[in-house]
Order: C-alpha cells, then structure tokens, then sequence
C-alpha cells in the first residue's frame, strides 16, 4: 500500500482538499494518513478538526503550531515552529507522499519538512497569482514540490515555465469545485441553526450578502481601517442582511478582527450577524444562495465562478488571479465598494464557468498518484 499523507493546517485547506482525502481513502492502492495542525485546532476560527472527524476522518496527528498574535513576526515563527512539528510527525508516520495545498505560511512549513526528509511532495493549486506574499510563497512551494496538481491551464503553463517537468504537471482542476458538484446547494434556517454565531438572527430565505474579509500581509497595518471602510459601507444596504465570517489566522489577522468587533458593538441593532466557520458543503450553501459576496476571499473567484454568484473582490489581494466574469473589482473607498455593489446586486447571477476545473479532479487526482514515478533529484528542464 502506498502511505499518502495529506496535511490541513487551515478551515479554507480542507475545503480544497476534502474530495482528494476521500478518493484517497476509498483507494485499494493507497493509505490514507491525515495530519491536521495550525489554526483548524483553535476554536476562535471555528475549529475546523471537529467538522473534518464528523466527516468520518481521524487525524494520525493533531499539532499545535499556531503562535499567537497574527503580526508578521509570529507568522514567521509558526511557520519554523511547524516545519519542526511536521518533520516529527513525517518521521514518525514514513509516508511515501506528502500532500500540501496552495499558498499558506503552513504549506510552506509542510513543504519544506517533506522535502528535508527526502518525502516527495505533492503540491495542488500551483502556478496561480493572486496579489500578496501568497505568490512568493506559492512559486517556492513548486519548487520544493515533485508532482503539481494545478487548477488552471494557464497555472500549469507558468509551473512548465519555472522548469518543472511537463510530465509532473496535471491540470485536472480545482478539488474545491468536487465540493460544489456533490452538494446539495438548498439552504433553509433549520440546517444552518447549528452554527450559532452573533448578532441579528438570519432568514437564511430572505435576501443576504455575504461578507469574508482576510488580512493582507502585504499591507499589514491597515486591517483595521480596510475592514471598517468594508463594513461601513454594508450599512447602506439596509434592505439585505449581512452574513460575515471571521478572518484567516494570516499576520494581520487580529487587526481585522478588531475592527469586526468593533464594528459589531457600536452596530448591534444592524442587520449583521457574525459566524467563525462552517463546514465545506454549508460554505457552499451559504455562498451559493448570497444576493453577492464581498471582501477578498479567493473563493468568490474559484467557487464563485463555477457558480456563477455575482462578487465584489475588494483590495490587492486577488488582483491578479484567474477569474470568470462573476467578479467586479473595488478598492478601499467605501464610495467605491457601495457602487461595486449596487452594480452586482443588479446584475444578479453570472454565466457559470468551469475555469476552475468541472468538479471530479479529487478522483482524478487519486487514481493516478500510484503510477507516479518519483525520483531523488529534481533536474530543472531549461
């Protein structure tokens, strides 16, 4: 049996990697081993663990290796501090695969731990640019990265350019899609009452906007006030309710925090109610059935395209990413962001667009990892 070790350090992890895990586990070639870390431990970001062990997954591993603060110094920290716990974890469980998704700090921890340990790397959503560190972080994964399950073709062009070997690279789309195509997209009060949250209680039937806001680490500072220009100017929407889930645990993360809590005092009779997680299929749901979305979540482009749902991308954080034509850019001004808005409310629903793959890459991805051919050194191909 081959051992393929599939690490989710973040909520927004295992929504793009769920569909591999359970190809994976109903694979007769493959053992599945799961290490869940980071932030999916903590229960101010909802505690994502307890949603993947409901789906019938048990971790091998859980570790700590979030270090507190969400400033760039902890960031960097967490990011040693899980290289360390990762390699303990790998040296223990001896995979013969490794498998890590995207751009995140931890994916960076898991990438570099792998390789040290001579494990080939397995590094899905690859070749992408967004508009942050993400991209830094993202292209030197691919680089420590043996075998490349990209989204796009135009991100596996870029992998090829970087001088990966075109035989390593696989466009089978995004897993992420996989969550979309076997869900049941119908939302009613009764199958969201689980999640609790804070504020205004929510008519899950009656029209609502959905709002995602993350630090961004490339302007790390300004969380506060580019988070309080978002919600400011939500308040204008008085005849939609307001659906707003918490931040990503990225440097920066408590300066967005702050302003939502700030925010959410000085509003408590406004229509806003505020969730830390849900689980991959309900995310969906819950995007699915938005009048738009709006903030910087890589999601409104990737999801949101497949499902043609009309978002307001806000900021740099996603500026350069592949996206359909269910997206409209804003920056900052709340001027700008109420017009972006009041543009898309009245467009209604997209043309969906299968960019981001057509929803079976977790099956395609399975199937073939016991035909690859890893070998010890990685020759450049220019």
């Amino acid at each position: 049996m081959i051992k393929v070790c599939v690490v989710v350090a973040s909520r927004a992890n295992y929504g793009r990697i769920k569909y591999v895990m359970k190809a994976l586990d109903e694979s007769d070639e493959i053992e599945l081993q799961l290490v869940v870390g980071a932030s999916t431990l903590l229960d101010r970001f909802g505690k994502a663990i307890n949603v993947i062990k409901e789906d019938g997954f048990e971790p091998n591993k859980a570790i700590y290796y979030t270090v507190e603060g969400e400033t760039l110094l902890t960031q960097a920290k967490s990011t040693g501090l899980g290289v360390i716990e990762l390699a303990t974890a790998f040296d223990e469980l001896k995979p013969d695969y490794v498998v890590s998704v995207a751009d995140r700090f931890e994916t960076m921890s898991t990438a570099i731990a792998a390789t040290y340990l001579n494990i080939p790397l397995i590094h899905l959503q690859g070749g992408e640019v967004s508009g942050n560190i993400d991209d830094r972080v993202r292209h030197a994964i691919t680089k420590l990265a043996d075998f490349h399950f990209v989204a796009t073709e135009q991100s596996k062009e870029r992998v090829i350019k970087m001088g990966e070997n075109e035989n390593s690279v696989f466009n089978f789309g995004c897993p992420a899609m996989d969550v979309i195509a076997n869900a049941d997209l119908s939302i009613d009060n009764d199958i969201m009452s689980r999640y609790g949250g804070v504020g205004v209680s929510i008519d899950w039937t009656k029209p609502y906007i959905l709002m995602i806001e993350h630090p961004v680490t490339t302007s790390y500072g300004d969380g506060f006030m580019q988070v309080n220009e978002l919600l400011q100017a939500l308040l204008e929407f008085k005849d939609y309710q307001k659906v707003v889930l918490w931040p990503n645990a990225d440097a920066g993360g408590e300066d967005v925090s702050k302003g939502i809590r700030v925010f959410r005092e000085n509003n408590m009779s406004e229509n806003f109610h505020f969730y830390k997680n849900f689980s991959p299929e309900d995310y969906i749901r819950v995007l699915a059935n938005a009048s738009c979305a709006v903030g910087n979540s890589s999601s409104f482009l990737r999801e949101g395209s497949f499902l043609g749902m009309p978002a307001v991308v806000v900021g740099d954080r996603q500026n350069n990413r592949e996206h359909g034509e269910n997206v409209a850019f804003a920056n900052y001004e709340r001027t700008d962001i109420i017009s972006k808005l009041q543009g898309q409310l009245g467009h209604g629903k997209h043309e969906p667009s299968d960019l981001f793959g057509k929803g079976n890459a977790g099956q395609l991805i399975a199937e073939i990892i016991p035909s690859l051919k890893p070998t010890v050194l990685k020759p450049i191909t220019y």
